[in-house]
């Protein structure tokens, strides 16, 4: 029985063949190759444990100072209050503040609570008494969430003050409006799955975009691309044999992230995932299109490393993996319109943690396709122009 017979023209199997032996090469260039196989199987495991941990606004450990200039009960309650949270840790007393704000300077502390004299007799006589924090500001987001956790304390200290002094309970006050918290989608506030679908999508950009063009750029350094151009192979068979197996590692890459993320962190996974890595297949194009275009414009591995460096910091800082892209200034946020990577990172919180649909990411989902089409056009013309 012939091909014809089975109504399949012959050059399509000519066209599979070419493209499965051009891929059997690839993998076992892959395979063979030692220090590409720990940067695909190893490094981004071992990034995912340690950056989903270590990558956190939680602050657990803040060094305090406590200047008690009152010493009385209500000082030592409060300070109390301090000493049974959390998230500080008290390392001395000293009545002087110049010393306190020596260690300020000198990073020994991140904040110190100065509680002034008649502080208890001001609460006593007054119903009213102020204490004051001084806190290192250098990083703003540590001394915002510093400040925060601190009102948190004291309102908590006022609250037992009256409950105690004024004996709240036997008298009864009905306020006209109460209010009841409750957060969606992460109702306990972990930061960890929040952080895991951001650097996942790093991740898996690294192996889609990062290694499949120092993989093309390490044939024109040691000749072999030119070896191919002379053979009969066309130019997108070639551009398929190069960047499909990289998206195959890459969507391995997005289950096996996933995997480790439920066992590990627990991580929701609300959403369909078949549309999760139909969205990630949609991404992988455009990433495959930069690392091609990229390699394209580059003539050696380190070239092309620095511009996909510069691409790739830029983008992820911009991406809204630490801070919501909407705090952005306008104009700002005009020019992240050109990162995929802000699309990606909506996309995978908005399905894994509220478990949204196709349309719901619908506008992403038409904004990475028309991405794809571009870049990928864009990325075979410059390829075809300079080989």
């Amino acid at each position: 029985m012939n091909n014809e017979n089975l109504g399949i023209p012959i050059s399509n199997f000519k066209l599979m063949n070419t493209i499965k032996y051009l891929l059997q090469k690839e993998f076992i260039q892959i395979f063979r190759n030692k220090t590409l196989l720990p940067l695909i199987f190893v490094l981004p495991v071992v990034q995912l444990i340690i950056l989903v941990n270590a990558a956190t606004f939680e602050m657990k450990n803040i060094d305090m100072i406590v200047l008690d200039k009152d010493l009385s009960q209500s000082s030592r309650n409060l300070i109390s209050k301090f000493e049974g949270s959390p998230f500080y840790h008290i390392n001395s007393f000293t009545f002087s503040l110049e010393e306190a704000e020596e260690k300020l300077l000198d990073n020994s502390a991140d904040v110190i609570l100065n509680i002034p004299a008649n502080f208890e007799r001001d609460l006593l006589r007054n119903n009213k008494s102020k204490i004051q924090f001084l806190i290192n500001a250098i990083n703003g987001t540590a001394a915002g969430l510093i400040n925060a956790y601190s009102i948190s304390i004291v309102q908590d200290f006022n609250k037992e003050i009256i409950q105690e002094w004024y004996d709240l309970n036997q008298i009864k006050i009905e306020l006209p409006i109460k209010l009841n918290y409750r957060y969606w989608f992460n109702e306990n506030l972990e930061y960890t799955i929040y952080m895991l679908p951001g650097i996942l999508v790093i991740l898996v950009t690294l192996i889609g975009m990062f290694l499949s063009a120092l993989n093309i750029v390490r044939e024109k350094e040691i000749g072999t691309i030119e070896q191919i151009n002379v053979t009969p192979i066309k130019k997108y068979q070639f551009i398929i044999g190069k960047l499909l197996p990289f998206l195959i590692i890459a969507l391995f890459e997005m289950a096996f992230g996933l995997v480790i993320g439920r066992l590990l962190f627990d991580q929701p996974m609300v959403g369909s995932l078949w549309l999760l890595f139909g969205f990630t297949f949609v991404y992988l194009l455009v990433a495959l299109g930069l690392g091609l275009f990229f390699s394209a414009i580059s003539a050696n591995q380190q070239q092309v490393m620095f511009t996909v460096y510069f691409f790739l910091l830029t983008f992820i800082l911009m991406s809204g993996i630490f801070t919501p892209v909407e705090s952005m200034p306008d104009w700002a946020q005009i020019i992240n319109r050109i990162n995929p990577f802000m699309y990606f990172m909506k996309a995978i919180r908005m399905i894994l943690l509220k478990g949204s649909g196709f349309f719901d990411i619908l506008d992403e989902f038409v904004s990475l396709s028309i991405y794809a089409v571009v870049i990928l056009s864009l990325a075979i013309w410059r390829y075809r122009k300079t080989v």
